[in-house]
């Protein structure tokens, strides 16, 4: 499992003239990737605020882009949570059911649950108490709802 890795966008060179995309894994302040059991997993860490959802906003949208893809937005490190964080999460649930993607989500802070519960993301998509519990459940959870 790779996290906190940076590499120049682009394939990486593999002798001669062979060249293998090689995928990155993002890594900022606020936000770890990595790939587990077929999901991209974004674990958001710290205050996610206006400032914090524009360095999320590409890893997330980079994660959401392809067809089908399955992505886990992990919520367990995340000590404050305004509407920029709100926001991203609700384009990743629109940009992946474009896409006919998943999105699975990570949340046990009070607070957060509120927010979630009181815009109804939280009915769309039911956070789950862990990654474990996100990473094995089945086929559901970004639902047209």
């Amino acid at each position: 499992m790779l996290t906190g890795v940076l590499r120049p966008p682009g394939p990486d060179p593999v002798g001669g003239d062979a060249v293998v995309p090689q995928e990155s894994a993002p890594f900022t302040r606020h936000v770890r990737v990595h790939r587990d059991r077929g999901c991209t997993v974004l674990t958001l860490s710290g205050e996610i605020d206006i400032a914090a959802a524009e360095e999320i906003g590409p890893c997330l949208d980079r994660a959401t882009d392809r067809f089908g893809a399955r992505v886990v937005i992990d919520l367990s490190e995340v000590d404050f949570f305004d509407c920029s964080g709100l926001r991203l999460l609700y384009r990743a649930r629109g940009r992946l059911l474009e896409r006919g993607g998943e999105l699975r989500l990570v949340c046990t802070d009070p607070l957060t649950l509120r927010i979630l519960k009181a815009t109804g993301l939280a009915r769309l998509t039911p956070p789950q108490p862990t990654l474990e519990a996100a990473l094995s459940q089945p086929g559901a959870g970004s639902g047209p709802g």
